[in-house]
């Protein structure tokens, strides 16, 4: 077929491959031919492929394949003006002008197909490596890149002309080597020969997997060439013989118009039945085959028992597809045996119809209604047929019993896109460049502030459709937007996509209570001038996991502070909380307590709480102010509130000073006024870090440039505060560092 395309195509006159085109077409569909092939010639003229192929050699030696595989007359012109669109401006207008609708279809549809040509070379380039480290990504690439062919593709012939069309480039490359063959048969074996097989197109299957296993491993092919080449003239012997005693036995039986041939074998099959069961070519038993095509279903069975009857039957080397066909409807007998010389032989039986449709599939039986339009139904019906076919190509891949009723209904309602990297990602029809970007990757979906479809700014509330290849444009930093989670703004089409918006601003909410309770619990800690406990012991104490845990209790009213109280101290005497004039003298239990917390003056030590007002941390100079159930509260002598206090009730103003020593942690304010940039939140961080000060709180602003920051610390003392602030002051961009 190679030396034919090839010698067809290089003639002056088109009168033998005109009417190659043309077999088995009728009255005006005829006449068709010479006008496309004159139109194609005149825009492809010398012009040649990627591949180095000249354009109208591969355009006519696919038409001739198309041709071969019996397809209607739409299917072989849209063959030969493969090409025109990208040749041409408004190539499609001028096709749908001489040619009609339903070629324009098909050749717009061969030109949807050609965008899969990179994404699918790179996955093939990396399959072998990826399926060895990681198998079930593999799997899910391949079904991936399955439901894309499916999603863009609305008629089956061009599935049929995309596997003519690499047919075509298999056989140039066959006869003109080159460096980029090797990929393109890493492809043709990973995707194109599946769904060749699959789809029954044995004669194109057996071609795609033959020519791509010589480029791929030459010395294999040549050494199982050379084994069949040296045993030819003997084999072809042995197969006439063969056949001439089974044909004589069918006549004595009855079964009349049988039709026995050798069958040939392929080099790939061979290789493939070597490598999985292990054996030498010796031991492969069907590298002498003959074929038996009968009339009817009942002559195969006779046929069978007669080949039996005559030979010896291997063991489980017998395979009735007829009464169980395989997923894409293949149908025959197969049985190996041994003859008296002890060679072993393969013999297949099948019905006529049986054999168009294993020789061609769905090719074999694909026709469009002639003379008549069909209805809406129908179409859908054919559509539906062709697709149950076309969905057991899983199982070249894996096997699962309720897949393909779950695919059929996913083959329709799936959206399938393009990341900028060559990656294919499925997502529900409706799905926005939003919820494409979650489902990429968590943080691609949070941080997403725009979107490029096919190089083009977007909407983030656009529709998707399949085959565009989408860019999310991202922020730094930030989260999502409330507003995605607003139905009637269509942000969000995907569960998934909604979920993870909500886990963000949960997650917030959870932070902001995570810190409320964590500073509750440090101020009663300090109150109790027990500042120094370990916060993870006390939460085991309290039966939590963690201090985190602990924290989030105390903020949700879980737990309270008498439980708090008790836990610290180990026992049930607390104090209660009284009026002024009910105060009692709380003394502490250790030896050395009169050294730290808070000193009352006059009275020992009284029930404290730093003010959260003014945050006073040592050695401010400090004052108590007596409050009702209380206790008292201690605030820094410049507070404001503490003087609004005074004025209003002078009699419970106490006198208040630092214990001897203060070892625990104190909460203050911080305020940081800063020229807004890129990363200036992390600069300030990192000072803080450094300087091992503990933030519980934060608040940050921006406006017109111009960045207001908000803290609230632990620090152990003024002089360490101090000193953080010198530090910040040095940030690049910080105007002022200040203690509020």
């Amino acid at each position: 077929m190679v030396s034919v395309i090839h010698s067809v195509a290089a003639q002056s006159d088109f009168e033998q491959y005109q009417h190659m085109l043309a077999e088995g077409l009728h009255g005006t569909e005829v006449a068709r031919v010479p006008l496309a092939v004159d139109f194609a010639r005149s825009i492809y003229g010398d012009r040649r492929l990627g591949s180095g192929e000249h354009v109208w050699g591969h355009a006519l030696g696919m038409a001739l394949i198309v041709a071969g595989l019996k397809l209607d007359i739409d299917s072989r012109l849209a063959a030969l003006l493969f090409a025109v669109p990208a040749l041409q401006e408004n190539g499609l207008a001028h096709i749908q002008k001489d040619f009609g609708v339903g070629v324009t279809q098909l050749v717009d549809g061969i030109s949807r197909l050609n965008r899969l040509r990179p994404i699918t070379r790179g996955f093939a380039a990396a399959s072998a490596e990826s399926s060895e480290k990681n198998p079930q990504q593999h799997l899910a690439q391949i079904e991936v890149l399955r439901k894309m062919l499916l999603a863009m593709v609305e008629d089956i012939r061009v599935v049929l002309l995309r596997l003519a069309s690499r047919t075509q480039t298999l056989r140039y490359y066959a006869e003109e080597p080159d460096e980029l063959r090797v990929p393109v048969a890493r492809e043709t074996l990973a995707l194109y020969s599946p769904l060749a097989n699959r789809l029954g197109v044995w004669e194109l299957k057996w071609e795609l997997e033959d020519l791509s296993f010589r480029f791929l491993h030459p010395a294999i092919y040549k050494e199982i060439a050379q084994h069949l080449d040296e045993k030819r003239t003997e084999r072809e012997q042995f197969i006439t013989e063969a056949s001439e005693r089974l044909r004589a036995e069918l006549l004595s039986a009855g079964v009349a118009n049988a039709e026995i041939y050798g069958r040939p074998k392929h080099i790939y099959s061979i290789w493939n039945k070597m490598r999985k069961k292990d054996v030498a070519f010796s031991e492969v038993y069907d590298v002498r085959a003959v074929r038996v095509i009968v009339d009817d279903v009942q002559a195969c069975y006779t046929a069978l028992g007669i080949v039996h009857h005559i030979w010896s039957p291997i063991a489980k080397e017998f395979d009735d597809y007829i009464s169980h066909p395989k997923g894409n409807d293949y149908r025959s007998l197969h049985t190996a045996v041994h003859c008296p010389d002890g060679r072993s032989l393969e013999v297949q039986i099948r019905t006529r119809e049986m054999h168009s449709h294993a020789e061609l599939g769905v090719a074999a039986h694909w026709r469009y209604k002639e003379g008549s339009k069909a209805r809406p139904e129908d179409s859908y019906d054919e559509k539906i047929a062709w697709l149950r076919q076309l969905l057991t190509w899983r199982d070249e891949v894996a096997d699962s019993s309720d897949w393909v009723r779950q695919y059929k209904q996913a083959a329709f309602d799936e959206t399938v896109i393009l990341t900028p990297q060559g990656r294919v990602v499925d997502l529900p029809r409706g799905a926005t460049p939003v919820d494409f970007a979650y489902r990429v990757h968590t943080d691609l979906g949070h941080r997403c502030r725009g979107a490029k479809v096919d190089g083009a700014l977007v909407p983030l509330n656009t529709p998707l459709a399949t085959g565009q290849r989408v860019e999310i444009i991202l922020a730094k930093h930030g989260g999502p937007s409330r507003d995605w989670l607003n139905p009637s703004l269509t942000y969000l089409f995907t569960h998934r996509a909604r979920l993870k918006v909500r886990q963000w601003f949960a997650s917030l909410a959870l932070e902001d209570t995570l810190a409320e309770g964590r500073a509750v619990v440090i101020r009663e800690l300090q109150r109790m001038g027990q500042a120094g406990v370990n916060l993870d012991d006390l939460a085991a104490k309290l039966g939590f996991a963690r201090s985190d845990d602990l924290f989030i209790a105390v903020a949700r009213a879980k737990l309270n502070m008498r439980q708090l109280q008790v836990a610290v101290r180990g026992s049930e005497t607390l104090v209660e909380d009284r009026v002024p004039d009910e105060l009692t003298v709380r003394r502490q239990r250790d030896s050395d307590a009169s050294e730290k917390g808070i000193l009352i003056v006059g009275i020992d030590r009284l029930l404290t709480q730093l003010a959260g007002c003014c945050k006073p941390a040592p050695p401010d100079p400090v004052v108590g102010f007596v409050t009702r159930g209380k206790g008292v509260s201690v605030h820094r002598a410049d507070c404001s509130n503490f003087s609004n206090m005074r004025t209003m009730h002078p009699e419970r103003v106490i006198e208040t000073t630092w214990g001897g020593r203060t070892d625990g942690v104190f909460a203050v304010d911080i305020v940081i006024d800063a020229h807004d940039r890129q990363g200036l939140l992390r600069d300030v961080s990192d000072v803080l870090a450094r300087e091992k000060i503990n933030v519980i709180a934060v608040n940050t602003q921006s406006r017109e440039g111009h960045a207001h920051m908000s803290f609230t610390a632990e620090v152990g003392n003024i002089p360490q505060l101090n000193r953080t602030l010198a530090l910040l002051h040095q940030v690049e961009g910080v105007v002022g560092a200040r203690r509020a």
